[in-house]
């Protein structure tokens, strides 16, 4: 190994490559490890699934390398990144979808349908094998591909219909001027000005009801043609001889009361018609179904299950492990000796730092390796790995990226509010608790309680335990969760703050204290 290893070709070529795996793209599935045993298989299996996870938590990951290893069984596929419809409103966010979906499945059709294993430029260029099937009948593959080709631009039309005109809506839209035209004649110059906004209150009202005309006539067209969009999947299992697969990834991009009617509109389609949805999403910010009569959307248990990814700072040594794993396939390509590199109580700080969650303790550990760097050239020699201080001061500058999460994941409303309670849970660990972790009711309810939820969701806080009891509060059982390490570490370093180390057998009876319960 180098002498100077910190700063060798090893660790540079170490950090490109933690690097270009924090982000989950179609070439990344090689650096693809399994959280736990079954996880992948189950997302390939025939059955509804909700992939839960909190942002970087390997949601995305785990798709695509499902999505990836279908395609090279030669299953039909279609992944859709919803992000990229967030601010639609619906019913035009489900015809977007639609469209993306059927222009996936056309897309599978002309390629990895019948591109045969002979084609490697294709298969090692995005899987890195070849498929054992063989190239499905190229002749049924082109007449679905085109019929899917007319669907999308029949969609297409149904999307862009707003820009038409509607016979109806014109004769309202003359009868709302004239009423503004008569009211106006009656006054002179002064009212004028009110003449001018009573029109304007009309066009308004016109425009809003041709919206929603517009709207109506979207919605009639989807439910007349569902039964079309069963018949493709019917005719995608004859052609494929087998299911296909729908993977629906960052669904919290959209609004949460589109999201039911999304889920349920491609639950109808799927529903014995040989269509699998996987989707990807995060917990608390996601409704999946909403009661009625009818129902929208699906229930777990019964229309699909979950699959969760949050492996929290509860599961400390699980967490650890999976983590360590990560960074040590990466080291081993690179040839670097962790332990050379790191001392232990890096690592530790690491998973702390994380949170749990894969890609801030790869980010945080690229911005580790820095933060050591600059140390060891500003003469303080001390020690030549990367240190736990390191580390800190690291989360600490990581703290702007987990805030430009919060602000793209949430609206200006939701941002408020959320703020406001971040605020309220911080000022009581570092004030009032001195400490870097609370206590919240089990039994809590109520909308303050939903924000904390979120805002763990959003990994400004970190659950640790979730059965804990405290002296004095006979038959309670509470929650522990602890600050964000990038709240009181590295240039935000707090004096006197009680940093309980939950993970310790040792250390249980430090979070049995009344002073961290938190009151809502």
């Amino acid at each position: 190994m180098p002498e100077d290893l910190i700063n060798s070709t090893n660790v540079e070529s170490l950090i490109r490559t933690v690097e270009e795996a924090a982000r989950s793209t179609e070439q990344g599935v090689k650096h693809f490890i399994e959280p736990a045993q079954g996880t992948l298989s189950r997302a390939q299996s025939r059955r509804h699934h909700i992939v839960f996870g909190r942002r970087g938590s390997g949601k995305s990951s785990l798709l695509r390398k499902a999505a990836a290893d279908l395609t090279i069984d030669r299953r039909p596929i279609a992944y859709i990144n919803v992000e990229s419809f967030k601010g639609h409103s619906y019913p035009d966010v489900l015809l977007s979808v639609l469209i993306q979906t059927f222009q996936e499945f056309k897309k599978w059709l002309d390629t990895a349908a019948v591109n045969p294993a002979t084609k490697t430029s294709y298969w090692t260029k995005f899987f890195g094998t070849v498929p054992k099937q063989p190239s499905l009948n190229r002749k049924e593959c082109k007449r679905l591909s085109d019929k899917l080709a007319e669907l999308v631009a029949e969609l297409e039309l149904q999307l862009h219909a707003p820009e038409q005109a509607d016979s109806k809506v014109t004769i309202a839209e003359a009868e709302e001027t004239n009423q503004g035209n008569k009211i106006g004649g009656g006054f002179s110059s002064g009212p004028a000005k009110i003449s001018a906004e009573m029109t304007d209150g009309s066009t308004r009202a016109h425009h809003e009801s041709k919206e929603q005309q517009f709207k109506e006539v979207k919605i009639d067209f989807l439910h007349r043609h569902i039964i079309d969009y069963q018949n493709v999947f019917r005719e995608m299992a004859d052609v494929s001889h087998g299911d296909s697969f729908l993977f629906l990834d960052d669904l919290y991009y959209i609004r949460r009361s589109d999201q039911p009617s999304l889920i349920d509109y491609f639950h109808r389609i799927a529903k014995d018609h040989s269509l699998w949805l996987k989707i990807g999403t995060i917990r608390q910010r996601t409704d999946w179904y909403r009661h009625g009569d009818p129902p929208i959307g699906i229930k777990l248990g019964d229309d699909a299950d979950q699959i969760d990814l949050d492996i929290t700072l509860e599961k400390y040594s699980i967490a650890r492990d999976f983590l360590q794993k990560i960074l040590g396939n990466f080291a081993t390509q690179a040839d670097v000796d962790l332990t050379l590199l790191m001392t232990d109580g890096a690592l530790e700080r690491l998973v702390l730092a994380s949170g749990g969650v894969a890609r801030d303790f790869l980010s945080v550990f690229r911005a580790s390796v820095s933060v050591a760097r600059e140390r060891l050239r500003s003469s303080d020699r001390s020690n030549d790995k990367i240190t736990a201080e390191d580390v800190n001061m690291a989360a600490g500058e990581y703290d702007q990226f987990k805030r430009e999460d919060f602000k793209r994941d949430t609206s200006a409303d939701e941002e408020e509010e959320l703020q406001e309670e971040f605020q309220r849970l911080k000022d009581f660990c570092l004030d009032k608790a001195n400490a870097n972790c609370f206590l919240l009711d089990k039994d809590a309810k109520g909308h303050e309680v939903v924000l904390i939820h979120e805002l763990v969701d959003l990994k400004l806080f970190h659950l640790v335990k979730s059965r804990v009891t405290v002296s004095g509060q006979k038959g309670k059982i509470f929650e522990a969760f602890m600050l964000d390490l990038s709240q009181y570490a590295g240039a935000r370093k707090r004096r006197g703050v009680d940093i309980i180390e939950f993970w310790r057998h040792d250390a249980q009876e430090s979070l049995r204290r009344n002073s961290l319960i938190y009151s809502t």
